[in-house]
């Protein structure tokens, strides 16, 4: 257990980008279709069962959610996309919101996109790979309920989305993870160890002037 994921605590929920914490320090945000398990890996990276929680009514909540690591660091869940119910206004204003928060926050330093191992690689994930390939983002995806294939189907889809990714180019790396099992939560908080600057030495300096 990772003591330093483990001391996550909410730290604020924002309808628009305008209102979020100040653009200071690092932050890694999750992104994902409803219904993917995101809010499930958040929770199992950060060893708690109630930090990150999914809505009732997939595709109803349209906020960023802030979770404070430390002083200069954070993890953001934003909101889930690709539901049908979501009125198309709705969707469309999800679209330019992300847009604009994944290529004008300056204290994001990667991106996690979380998908179902069984319904990788949508329209909408693909779109999310666009905005961070033009952002210059680090991008991991997260292929979680790897527990529901067989060892050998879920390195076969691993190396799948491994290949497809590739074609938008920049740092992209694929981890199969489950939730339930626990596994690839140490690989995957070794990558945002990287990502956040975490190192024994104490905290990191803010990378940019308040």
């Amino acid at each position: 257990m990772n003591p330093f994921y483990q001391g996550a605590r909410f730290l604020s929920a924002v309808p628009q980008l305008a209102r979020a914490p100040a653009d200071t320090g690092r932050e890694v945000a999750f992104a994902g279709r409803s219904n993917a398990g995101k809010s499930s890996a958040i929770n199992a990276l950060c060893h708690q069962n109630g930090l990150a929680r999914a809505s009732k009514t997939p595709g109803r909540t349209q906020q960023l959610v802030f979770f404070s690591l430390d002083e200069h660091r954070r993890l953001v869940d934003l909101p889930g996309y690709g539901y049908a119910k979501v009125a198309e206004s709705i969707k469309r204003q999800w679209q330019d919101q992300m847009a604009a928060y994944l290529e004008r926050r300056r204290s994001l330093v990667g991106l996690v996109i979380v998908m179902d191992i069984r319904h990788p690689l949508t329209e909408l994930d693909r779109q999310m790979l666009t905005w961070s390939t033009r952002a210059r983002l680090p991008v991991l995806l997260l292929l979680t309920k790897a527990d529901k294939l067989k060892q050998g189907a879920a390195s076969a889809t691993r190396l799948s989305v491994q290949q497809t990714a590739a074609q938008w180019g920049g740092q992209v790396e694929v981890v199969l993870f489950s939730a339930t099992r626990l596994h690839g939560v140490a690989q995957t908080q070794g990558l945002l160890d990287r990502w956040l600057a975490i190192e024994p030495a104490g905290p990191v300096e803010p990378t940019f002037d308040p």
